[in-house]
């Protein structure tokens, strides 16, 4: 079943989009944690600030009352008046008093019997008791100290008293004309703050309410009156709050969230700091001072930056909508031109030979690029395409090259075939009048089937080639003996024909490394050749020295020279002439004989001895030249080869030559240096 396909512009579209929106919205939630972050720290610092002054004003308002009460009890007339006159100054006192001074009460230091009281006539001090005091410091009157109590709110008879506020009962000594105590002084008195008695606060308000307890968890303290008294490991989230009781007391910076601390429950944050209990003289003992605000509250400017992230969320992602759509536009667009092209050319290309020019002049540089390969690929497949027929008509000569020459083979094989059959039959059928003439037809047949040999085995040779099986052997060889043996064989043609020959004269044997067979085939079939095709003339053989700049250090090489004054070849058929079954004319090769397979076999030869072989012609009767290079390399026994003039006008070759031994030769056939 094949894979569904879409199209490249869809395919962007919904990849950038998928990559980006997510991308958008982690974004902007990182961003919205980030700005929550922000807030919590500065509720943490704000709220903590706020705990620090609420515990400053506790101090103060104390403080305060003390001064107060201190003052009120040195008056005269607490030890001089009449109880109406000492009423009469309560209730002055009262009203110039502040409001958050609930009571006022003078009682009798020794009967505890009240004398005035702006609150009726039960002494405060048994309401403390009654009520049970959390903690308290009873200070002997005789010290002239002022004592503090604690009062529980939740058991407050006075109806017009606002629940959950810290209330606090001080008295002082009232001493009479002789320093002794006559009289006990109280205020009754509540720190009356608005936090104290409301868990509302406003949305973004960093002050929160006001909560306090003391060091044993008690919780003295809270808007809400049912918690005062309670402590704190009675509430749902009293681990958090002993963590948070104990950090304040140790003075360790903490930032915690509370939960079920109200009557709601919700989520809270809370900043704190400890003051000295006011109502003892351990100063080791501490009151915990907590600024509370509900999350929401404290976060309430955070709902505002929601709002604008939700909208801009909604924005960026129809922008990024609207630009991913024009990026892939303005992506897919070129694909697109640059497929239409391609389907257009091929079309255009089966129905004329008209050229059409690619896109170009894109915006973005790739594409450009994209274009020009488009285009030069094209073109090379045109190219291509040409050189396939010129290939494809080159294989079609090949072929009719190859059928000639297994004509030209086939002849070449019956001829010396049929020379054969015919003196074996003369022989048999006895027509020869004597021994002399049976030799001499036996000769002819000899000479035949060598021939007949020759042919087969250059095909062999070449099909050897072919397939890439011909090898050599190479050990030292004597140049200048095997050429010999080689102008020996050639030397009854030569002489049949009157030509003229020029050998090389040389005094010092020319060793070289080289294998022997496939060098004396080499030879043959050049200077056989250059007999075949020369009627008339010389032929001339010759021995040099060149530098050759294809090898390795520009090494020397031995160059053994053929020219001929035959019939030549025309210049632009010489390159065929090295190629298997080219013969460069079917007639001049059955006038001459042969299968045209000589010189193929000759440069793959000497190509695999490291040589190579070159022909030259000045054109159709002006001769041939052919140049085979043997190189010197190290392995080779030649160091230096050099013509030098002699005495009487002469050029004589002079070598300085090494022998060494090759690899497989035994030690008994080591061969010597020498200098000549």
């Amino acid at each position: 079943m094949a894979l569904s396909q879409s199209s490249f512009r869809r395919i962007l579209l919904s990849r950038l989009l998928l990559v980006s929106v997510p991308v958008l919205l982690v974004g902007v939630y990182v961003t919205y944690r980030k700005a929550r972050s922000a807030f919590l720290e500065t509720a943490r610092q704000n709220l903590t600030e706020s705990a620090v002054r609420k515990g400053e004003s506790i101090d103060r308002s104390i403080e305060a009352l003390r001064a107060n009460l201190a003052t009120a009890s040195d008056s005269v007339v607490f030890k001089q008046g009449t109880p109406l006159q000492q009423q009469a100054f309560l209730d002055r006192l009262a009203s110039k008093l502040p409001n958050q001074i609930q009571c006022v009460q003078l009682t009798n230091f020794q009967m505890g019997q009240v004398i005035a009281s702006t609150c009726g006539n039960q002494p405060l001090d048994n309401l403390a008791r009654s009520q049970g005091v959390v903690e308290q410091e009873s200070l002997a009157v005789e010290a002239n100290k002022i004592s503090i109590k604690f009062l529980l709110p939740q058991q407050q008879k006075n109806p017009e008293v606002n629940e959950g506020q810290l209330e606090l009962l001080l008295s002082a000594p009232v001493y009479d004309d002789r320093d002794r105590p006559r009289y006990v002084l109280s205020f009754k008195s509540a720190l009356q703050e608005k936090e104290f008695v409301s868990t509302e606060t406003q949305p973004g308000s960093l002050t929160g309410y006001t909560v306090v307890i003391n060091q044993q968890g008690t919780i003295l303290a809270h808007p809400l009156s049912e918690r005062v008294g309670r402590n704190i490991r009675e509430e749902d989230d009293a681990n958090r709050l002993k963590d948070l009781v104990w950090s304040a007391i140790a003075g360790q910076p903490r930032f915690l969230h509370l939960f079920a601390f109200d009557e709601d429950g919700v989520e809270l944050v809370a900043g704190y700091s400890a003051i000295a209990s006011p109502i003892t003289s351990e100063r080791s003992k501490k009151w915990v001072i907590l600024a509370v605000a509900p999350i929401d509250k404290a976060l309430a400017p955070l709902q505002d930056i929601q709002k604008a992230l939700f909208g801009m969320t909604l924005a960026l992602i129809v922008a990024s909508i609207l630009v991913i759509l024009f990026i892939s536009r303005e992506l897919a667009r070129p694909l697109e031109q640059l497929r239409d092209y391609a389907i257009k050319k091929e079309l255009f290309c089966k129905k004329t030979e008209t050229p059409q020019t690619c896109p170009q002049n894109f915006k973005i540089r790739e594409f450009n690029q994209l274009a020009s390969a488009i285009q030069e690929m094209l073109e090379r497949l045109q190219t291509w395409g040409d050189e396939i027929v010129c290939s494809w008509k080159e294989a079609q000569n090949a072929n009719q090259l190859k059928n000639e020459f297994l004509a030209t083979t086939s002849h070449e094989l019956r001829t010396p075939l049929n020379g054969i059959i015919n003196c074996i039959r003369i022989i048999k059928d006895g027509y020869c009048d004597s021994r002399e003439e049976e030799i001499e037809f036996l000769q002819q047949a000899d000479n035949a089937a060598i021939h007949l040999l020759n042919i087969i085995n250059d095909i062999l040779d070449i099909a050897k080639i072919e397939a890439g099986k011909l090898s050599v052997n190479l050990e030292p060889v004597d140049l200048g003996k095997l050429l010999k043996e080689v102008i020996n064989l050639q030397i009854a043609p030569i002489q049949k024909k009157g030509l003229k020959l020029k050998t090389p004269n040389w005094e010092n044997d020319i060793i070289i490394y080289t294998d022997p067979a496939k060098l004396r085939q080499v030879l043959l079939n050049v200077i056989g050749n250059a007999v075949k095709f020369t009627q008339s003339g010389s032929i001339a053989i010759s021995i040099g020295i060149e530098k050759d700049e294809a090898l390795a250090a520009n090494a020397s090489k031995v160059v053994i020279t053929v020219k001929d004054t035959g019939i030549g070849i025309d210049p632009s058929q010489q390159d065929k002439l090295f190629h298997p079954f080219v013969m460069v004319d079917g007639s001049t090769t059955r006038q001459f004989g042969g299968t045209g397979l000589g010189l193929a076999i000759s440069r793959n030869l000497i190509e695999l001895m490291g040589g190579n072989i070159r022909l030259h012609s000045a054109g159709c009767g002006k001769g041939t030249t052919v140049k085979i290079g043997i190189p010197l390399t190290l392995t080779s026994p030649i160091r230096e080869v050099s013509l030098q003039q002699t005495e009487n006008g002469s050029r004589k070759l002079l070598a300085s030559h090494c022998e060494l031994p090759p690899a497989n030769l035994p030690s008994s056939k080591e061969l010597t240096c020498s200098q000549k």
